[in-house]
């Protein structure tokens, strides 16, 4: 009887937690006209998606690569 109880409270934490998880991220609105200043956090850029033909976002995914990898050194101890 009680692993039966404990089954299904267990199976309801994870149900809750899985939900969280997968749940849409909600940002808070700015204020319309609000500007950037140097006391606000800047969250890195996304990279924009690949437009075009298929083989135009092959080249572009290509390229992208190509520059991230350009971007960050190697290091000597590997």
């Amino acid at each position: 009887m009680f692993s039966l109880v404990g089954l299904l409270l267990v199976l309801a934490i994870v149900g809750l937690l899985f939900k969280r998880q997968t749940a849409p991220v909600a940002h808070p609105p700015q204020a319309a006209g609000a500007q950037h200043n140097a006391a606000t956090p800047s969250t890195p850029a996304l990279p924009t998606p690949p437009t075009g033909t298929p083989q135009q976002q092959v080249d572009q995914v290509k390229k992208a690569l190509d520059q991230a990898v350009q971007s960050r050194p190697m290091p000597d101890n590997l």
